[in-house]
């Protein structure tokens, strides 16, 4: 039961992420959203996975994937994020903190 709601709450995220991809405007926004998905979302379904197969075959998977997700998708999220800043892609902000930093 513990697990079937994980992997509920899991899929409640991950619609509520892809939502965010629809309704927001910039690409800075939307891969905020995809992180919020891919981290957020996947992980609890894996984690529901885990808890319904608990030492199984299923279990150890899930926990490789979630471990793989969790260092993955954040650094990926930021090489594209930093790629399209550098490319010139203006960002919807007032105030551009990256300019201060001059990199």
């Amino acid at each position: 039961m513990i697990g079937f709601a994980l992997m509920l709450i899991g899929g409640l995220l991950a619609i509520i992420g892809s939502l965010g991809l629809i309704r927001f405007h910039d690409v800075y926004s939307r891969s905020h959203a995809q992180t919020v998905v891919n981290v957020g979302g996947l992980c609890l379904i894996l984690l529901g996975v885990m808890v319904d197969h608990f030492f199984s075959v299923f279990s150890v998977k899930s926990l490789f994937l979630i471990i793989l997700i969790f260092v993955t998708a954040p650094v990926a999220t930021h090489a594209i994020t930093k790629a399209a800043y550098l490319s010139g892609i203006k960002p919807r902000v007032i105030e551009d903190e990256w300019k201060k930093l001059k990199r």
